[in-house]
C-alpha cells in the first residue's frame, strides 16, 4: 500500500520538475474577445479563455504555449481549470476573420521553436487549436464631422454668392 502511494507521489513529481504532457487534448468551453471599436486605440486587444480536458488523470495544470500567425506566446493559467491567450496587433494590421491559436505544451514549443530556429514550415501537430473571430474594428466615418461642415459652408456659401451677383446685375 505505501510502495503504491509513494509511486504515485513519485509520478506526480516528476511530471510537475520534467514538464508535463497532456494525451488527447479537448478545448472546452471557449470564449473569446476581441477590440471593436479602434477611434481611439492604436492596437487591437484579442483574448480567449477556455478550459483544457487531457485523457490522463495527473495533468491538471499543463503549462501551455500558444502560436497565432508565427508567434508565440505563453498561456496563462487562472484558477485551477481555465486558461488565458492574450495578445495584440497594430489596427492597420489586424484583419477581420478567424485567428487560429494553436496550443502546444513544453514538448511541443521545443519542437516548434526548434522549426523556427532552421526556418522550416511549422508541421509539428498541437495539442488542440482554439479559433477566435474577429468581425473587425470600426475606425470611424470616412468624414469627419468637421470637413463634413466646412464643405456645406462653403457649398452654402458658394450658393449664396452666385445667387446674390446674379439678381444684382
Amino acid at each position: 500500500m505505501y510502495l503504491k502511494i509513494f509511486f504515485i507521489l513519485c509520478t506526480i513529481s516528476l511530471n510537475v520538475v520534467l514538464g508535463q504532457t497532456c494525451t488527447n487534448a479537448q478545448v472546452k468551453g471557449a470564449t473569446s474577445y476581441s477590440t471593436s471599436d479602434a477611434t481611439i486605440v492604436s492596437q487591437i486587444a484579442f483574448v480567449t479563455e477556455f478550459s483544457l480536458e487531457c485523457s490522463n488523470v495527473a495533468t491538471e495544470r499543463v503549462s501551455l504555449f500558444a502560436e497565432i500567425d508565427g508567434r508565440i506566446t505563453p498561456v496563462a493559467i487562472i484558477g485551477d481549470t481555465k486558461y488565458q491567450v492574450s495578445w495584440y496587433e497594430e489596427v492597420k494590421k489586424a484583419r477581420s476573420g478567424d485567428y487560429n491559436v494553436k496550443l502546444y505544451d513544453e514538448e511541443g514549443y521545443a519542437a516548434v521553436r526548434k522549426t523556427q530556429r532552421s526556418g522550416e514550415d511549422n508541421n509539428v501537430k498541437p495539442l488542440a487549436t482554439v479559433v477566435v473571430r474577429h468581425s473587425g474594428s470600426y475606425t470611424g466615418p470616412w468624414f469627419n464631422s468637421e470637413i463634413l461642415a466646412a464643405a456645406l459652408i462653403a457649398f452654402v456659401a458658394y450658393f449664396a454668392f452666385s445667387t446674390r451677383s446674379k439678381i444684382l446685375y
